[in-house]
């Protein structure tokens, strides 16, 4: 199936690592130009060059925190720069938490909100109008399963991520005039290195390997029995990305091998 993506622009943030580069590697195949943001300059050099090399776009790094008031208008300039636009953006950068309500101060929550709402706000303020001049475009929102169905120990995560959830489709109404389609994705299990090293820590000294783990957590959660690769995640989004979901506007989409436990 051609997706006709060929020569489109796409700014991935969180792009060096798990999910994000899943997406970023499979609209690289797609013949997409990359505008890879994320925090740590040395990964992102490495990541950069190998996505040239192996796919022959054109690709870009933007070393830039877009939790921070600063970072959206950084990642704005570069892209304008070289690419004079954007066609794709990619709302990827966050991270799990752990805390409970009544003991993590403000900072904590607003640190969260910052990377996982007021980042995609930012961006979408940043990229939207440039979007709307190129004729249209598309704007993903990578939420989480937590988003409906919280786990305990991460409150601001479930919350935060739920925010975006709403902000998404908020956005999509507003900008589907404008030919710029907006959704958000709901993973489920994705083996990352932040599952690989919450797994690990928890063994350490143990009789389990951090395997073992994961198998269970697994075992118990999902009715596939497994992790999802994050190729299998950045599949889905790169298909959203296309012309070819064309009437996919302001919708969430779960990819959690069956761990949603309602149907709505």
């Amino acid at each position: 199936m051609d997706l006709q993506l060929t020569d489109k622009v796409a700014v991935i943030t969180g792009g060096t690592v798990g999910i994000g580069l899943a997406i970023a590697r499979g609209l690289a195949a797609e013949g997409v130009h990359l505008a890879v943001c994320a925090r740590d300059e040395q990964r992102l050099r490495a990541v950069v060059d190998r996505l040239r090399d192996e796919f022959g776009v054109r690709v870009i790094g933007v070393a830039a925190d877009v939790g921070g008031p600063d970072g959206p208008a950084r990642l704005e300039r570069a892209v304008v720069e070289e690419f004079g636009g954007a066609d794709i953006l990619i709302n990827n950068a966050g991270t799990g938490s752990e805390e409970t309500i009544l003991e993590a101060d403000d900072q904590r929550w607003q640190a969260y909100w910052d990377l996982h709402v007021m980042a995609a706000v930012r961006l979408a303020r940043a990229f939207a109008p440039r979007m709307k001049a190129r004729g249209g475009g598309v704007i993903l929102h990578n939420a989480s399963i937590c988003a409906t169905q919280p786990l305990g120990y991460e409150p601001i995560y479930n919350v935060t991520k739920a925010a975006l959830v709403m902000f998404s489709k908020c956005l999509a109404n507003e900008l589907i005039a404008d030919n710029i389609r907006v959704n958000a994705v709901n993973p489920g299990l994705v083996m990352t290195p932040d599952w690989e090293k919450t797994a690990k820590a928890l063994t350490a000294g143990t009789d389990r390997t951090w395997q073992e783990h994961l198998q269970q957590v697994a075992h118990d959660n999902a009715p596939i029995g497994r992790f999802a690769d994050p190729a299998e995640i950045g599949d889905l989004f790169v298909f959203l990305c296309s012309p070819r979901a064309s009437y996919a506007v302001g919708s969430t989409y779960y990819i959690d091998g069956g761990w949603l436990r309602t149907t709505t």
